[in-house]
């Protein structure tokens, strides 16, 4: 096995894209990052290309192993074609201790995740707990017997009276802690000048929002799918998604994906009946050391 580490997030887009695009929805994450690095990325914050991580592991049939981490998030992996090498996850596991890289976990499908922390965990005094069981969807035609309630938008600029606190509100909802607002305005800010953020109304009044979080080749992946808690059981966030899906699809897209959390099976159920298909389990696993 021949393990590359990767300085010039250029280089890896290189290396390691055409492998991840062979399983596109699966792939969005790490396919979302290596298009942002390969244009440069920002300058502050998870975004800077300098401070990733990202490696291949190869043998003479090529890359095998594909790994990015953007600090503070987890390392993502992907085996390619979904076929487990032998001795592939021992070297990479082996080049990260001898070069002092932190992992403080993992996400990707569950069982390379499982057999990940299985390698790895033991070289180490971390110990891999389950965070979130997640499932990745797959949409190529929305059901047209879903209820179009209200109509979607593009999110503006005067938007941001309110959909940071939305923001906020989907981040509590998600586990992922409540970032301040004006972290919170920022986040927003980015995706409503970029044209990613979008609102459903119904009868004049903003009722629930989502977003496409990454633009992929042939499809786009949904997130920040979010309605107020005096405003749900009302079909808007169902509403929402398919047409924002449908959106997707009449730009030029094949399809459009999205992550949801087992442990909500509403989202679960809603989503399906959209039309989203299971493509994957994904796990998001963090590490921790003793002590902590």
């Amino acid at each position: 096995m021949k393990y590359q580490r990767f300085s010039d997030a250029g280089a890896f887009y290189d290396a390691a894209f055409s492998v991840l695009l062979r399983d596109e929805a699966q792939n969005s994450l790490p396919l979302g990052n290596a298009i942002l690095g390969k244009n440069g990325g920002e300058p502050d914050g998870w975004r800077n290309p300098q401070n990733w991580y990202m490696a291949t592991v190869s043998d003479e049939s090529g890359v095998v192993l594909t790994a990015i981490m953007t600090p503070p998030f987890n390392l993502t992996l992907y085996e390619t074609d979904n076929l487990p090498r032998a001795g592939a996850l021992e070297s990479l596991c082996q080049n990260i201790l001898a070069e002092g890289i932190d992992i403080p976990g993992v996400t990707c499908e569950k069982q390379l995740a499982e057999r990940f922390a299985a390698v790895f965990c033991p070289l180490t005094t971390a110990a891999p707990h389950i965070h979130k069981n997640l499932r990745v969807y797959k949409l190529t035609q929305v059901e047209a017997s879903i209820p179009r309630i209200g109509s979607l938008r593009l999110a503006t600029p005067s938007d941001l009276h309110f959909l940071p606190y939305w923001h906020q509100g989907f981040h509590a909802d998600c586990g992922m802690g409540t970032p301040e607002l004006p972290e919170e305005f920022s986040a927003v800010s980015r995706f409503v000048s970029r044209e990613r953020l979008f609102v459903l109304e119904h009868d004049g009044m903003p009722v629930s929002m989502a977003g496409i979080s990454r633009e992929i080749i042939t499809g786009s992946c949904v997130g920040m799918v979010y309605t107020p808690p005096y405003l749900r059981a009302k079909g808007y966030a169902m509403s929402c998604v398919a047409q924002l899906s449908e959106l997707i699809l009449a730009r030029g897209q094949r399809c459009a994906s999205l992550f949801t959390d087992l442990a909500n099976p509403t989202s679960n159920s809603i989503y399906q009946k959209i039309g989203y298909r299971p493509v994957c389990d994904y796990s998001e696993m963090r590490f921790t050391k003793a002590g902590e």
